[in-house]
């Protein structure tokens, strides 16, 4: 049998009805921290770099928000330069892409809605692309492909939730996209569910969504930026 956990309740891990935490903003939010930003402008200054290409600021600065950007560069004693140099370097590292010396200053994270022990043989999402190979216990987690959660991650990549790899199973939905926490899991409504941040803080890289999607990490930064909600820290 399958079963559809992608409604507005589902049974928890212990078979009680666990709560839609509708109460939360359904969107991920993407945190935008000024502290590596900060880091990599440092980085790139004593590089000898003391201008920045404006091209980074297209796309609303690659989704981390032209604003955020223009004060950082502007409080590290930096200048803008117009369009010439090599503006995707400069956003690499300005930004801590996936292969350059700065820190990812962008983290995706969802929240935990709901979860659902789901038996051996049941499947998850349209199509049943993924089905259990044991009983275990999957969440409902908040960030679908309307906020720039790839449809090709599904069965591909995994969140961080509460310091484990939980990996991303059937298709990515609009809004949501369900994850297995494993066998026995508890896990509450309301739990952070990292989708990329910054690996020396233990969330999973941008480089796992580049891998999974063939998609360059800037236009993920942008997609994502943009449709989440972002929050500056």
């Amino acid at each position: 049998m399958s079963v559809d956990p992608l409604r507005p309740t589902a049974e928890s891990s212990r078979g009680a009805a666990a709560p839609v935490a509708a109460q939360l903003d359904p969107r991920p939010v993407a945190l935008i921290r000024g502290s590596a930003l900060a880091h990599n402008l440092r980085i790139a200054r004593d590089a000898g770099l003391l201008v920045v290409d404006r091209d980074v600021l297209d796309a609303d600065a690659w989704g981390h928000g032209a604003d955020i950007v223009e004060r950082a560069v502007s409080s590290a004693g930096m200048a803008w330069a117009e369009s010439g140099g090599d503006a995707a370097l400069a956003g690499a590292w300005l930004f801590g892409l996936p292969g350059s010396p700065g820190r990812p200053v962008m983290a995706l994270t969802g929240r935990v809605i709901a979860t659902k022990l789901l038996r051996e043989g049941e499947g998850v999402s349209y199509g049943y692309t993924f089905r259990a190979p044991s009983d275990t216990t999957i969440a409902l987690v908040s960030g679908g492909y309307g906020q720039g959660v790839v449809r090709h991650l599904g069965n591909r990549v995994a969140v961080r939730v509460e310091g484990r790899d939980a990996p991303v199973v059937g298709r990515v939905a609009m809004d949501v996209c369900v994850v297995d926490l494993g066998p026995r899991a508890v896990v509450p409504p309301g739990a952070p569910a990292v989708f990329f941040g910054d690996p020396d803080r233990g969330e999973p890289s941008l480089g796992r969504w580049t891998t999974a999607t063939g998609l360059d990490a800037g236009e993920i930064l942008a997609i994502v930026g943009v449709r989440a909600r972002r929050e500056a820290a």
